[in-house]
Formats: C-alpha cells, structure tokens, sequence
C-alpha cells in the first residue's frame, strides 16, 4: 500500500487523478486531496437537477462528474477527501462500512462520536460529515469520501439546494441530510492542515503504507492529459445527464414566461414558451434552441441572437437563469 498526501487543488485532475490511479497505477493507494470550490456530480445524475445552478453559476463553481455512483458532493476550503483505492476479489469489492472504518476510528480516537449510518455516511449526533462512494474496475476497487472539517457550510447548502419540480428524468438522485462540521465537536480543533497531517499519520499506521513523495512525471501527465480529455468536457459533465424534461419560468419585463423544454445527451430536443410575457420573438427561439446545447454560453448566444440581450453580454441575466435552469 502507497500513501499520497496530494497538495493540488486543481478538481479536474483531481478526479482525473483517481481514474488514473485505480486504472493506470499497479499499486494499492490510500490518497488524501483537497479542491478549490466545486460541484461534483454522481456518474448517473442528471448535473443541472442536482445543484442550484444560477448560484453556482453566478459563483463561478465548477460544476463536474466523478466516475463514481452515488449522490452530489461540494468540495472547497475546509474540507478533506480521501480516496482508497484496493484489489479485491470480484462480487465481494463494495463495502461500504469497511472502508469507512479507519476514519470513525481515527474520528473516535479525536474524542468525535462519528458513526457509519446509513447506506454510506459518516455522522455525528444525526448529522452528516462525510459522504463516500465506490466503484469497481475490474478486480479494483475505488472508496472515496468526503470530510467536512472546518468547511464553509452556507456555500455549500447554497450550491446543491436542489429547486423541486423542474426537472423530470429518472436519474439517480442524491439523499438531502443535514451536514456538520468535524471541528465543532472537538473541545480544541486544530488547523485544518494539522487534522490532514493526522490522518494522514493514522491511514499510513493502519494500512502499513509507504508515503509516495508526490506525484511523479508520468502520474502528473497522465491526470492532465484525462482532465482535459475527459473531465473539463461537457459532453461528460452535461451531455451523460439520463434525458429529462425540464420545465422553467421567470419573469421578463414583468410579465411571466414559462418554459418546457426536452433534452437528451445534453441537446434540447424540443422546447415550448407559454405564459403573459410571450410573444413570437419566444417563437423563433424555441425553433433556434432544437438541437443546441442546454448549456449557459449557447443559449446567451441565442437570447442575443434574437434581442433578449444586449449583444456584449457576457454572461446570462438572471431571468434566463431562472427561465432556462
């Protein structure tokens, strides 16, 4: 078993660097990681239901799919992650309570009363400090999970309240709890960094683990290389969202403006403007939307196109934020 203390905050390759460890990399690794602020997605989600979109638009939050199942994560300051990635033997890989172990244990020895509840949680008192997903390659297995240290709580429920009813599809979707920070169940919670380097010593005890130095030349290119192939693309992030149906309304010039909108593979295949505010500039862009991609830059593209928007705008107003999201 290796250890890796990794320092980059990059959540592209981030994620692109477990891939690439669990496919690429013939040893066992424990790994602890931190990102800059972002939104990471369940493999089978669809991204736009699970997330407040015009917040972490106007935020500027990265929204991006692991390669994992499970439900939606927010990564950022104060929060650790560490990824477990093993052999096994095939149909006896997912075990979700065994790879939570060593962290309640190291949780318990802090004095914090963490336990696993659930299908995949750490908690403490019923709150939520750690969620974790897995997934199997071959005869590999992925463990990953989070753990909210000293995290900034509000960014995070600001970022994944999930607005109901809009989206229609049959998606998986993630099991709302109320989360927690670790610190405040510690009479004298150190820095952030200090609780990393105490896991870290901990993990590297219980596995046995050598500490790999960092990341050498051919893991950091080959992280960078699947981030920009893979990971930053929209046709992951977006276009692998199952179908769906959304429906969407806002208020233009005063008056209401409702949409209904089909997409598939991140395309709207169909899209429908009612409501007091329409008007046949609504229907010219709900004949420009077939085949364009629900994404911000597109269709900022089509509401300047049509007169929706002053043409220098450079990024989507918030009545089309609300109306197309």
């Amino acid at each position: 078993m290796k250890l890796l203390d990794h320092q980059g905050n990059d959540p592209y390759v981030n994620v692109a660097l477990e891939e690439y460890l669990l496919k690429g990399y013939p040893e066992e690794v424990v790994i602890l990681w931190s990102s800059a602020p972002s939104v990471v997605i369940g493999k089978h989600q669809n991204a736009y239901a699970e997330v407040n979109f015009p917040y972490v638009y106007r935020e500027g939050i990265p929204l991006l799919r692991r390669l994992s199942g499970g439900g939606t994560v927010y990564h950022g300051p104060g929060n650790l992650n560490y990824t477990l990635i093993r052999r096994g033997e095939p149909g006896r890989m997912v075990d979700f309570r065994k790879h939570t172990f060593p962290v309640v244990s190291f949780l318990n020895q802090l004095g914090v009363p963490a336990r696993f509840e659930g299908k995949n949680d750490i908690r403490v008192n019923g709150l939520k400090v750690s969620g974790n997903a897995e997934h199997v390659y071959k005869d590999r297995l992925i463990h990953h999970g989070t753990l909210l240290y000293d995290a900034r709580l509000q960014e995070l429920n600001h970022s994944i309240r999930v607005r109901e009813g809009r989206y229609l599809d049959k998606s998986v979707q993630s099991v709302r709890s109320s989360v927690a920070n670790i610190s405040d169940y510690l009479p004298h919670p150190p820095p952030f960094d200090v609780f990393r380097r105490q896991l870290r010593d901990f993990l590297a005890d219980y596995y046995r683990a050598d500490s790999l130095t960092g990341l050498d030349e051919t893991m950091q290119k080959a992280a960078r290389s699947l981030a920009d192939s893979k990971y930053r693309k929209w046709e992951w992030n977006m276009a692998y969202s199952p179908p769906y149906h959304f429906r969407g309304d806002a208020f233009w010039k005063g008056r209401e403006i409702r949409l209904d909108m089909r997409v598939k593979s991140g395309l709207i295949e169909q899209a429908a403007f009612s409501g007091e505010g329409s008007h046949p500039g609504w229907v010219a862009m709900e004949k420009a939307m077939k085949g364009t991609r629900h994404e911000a830059a597109s269709l900022l593209g089509l509401l300047a196109e049509h007169g929706f928007v002053e043409g220098s705008a450079s990024r989507l107003p918030d009545f089309a934020l609300h109306l197309f999201f």
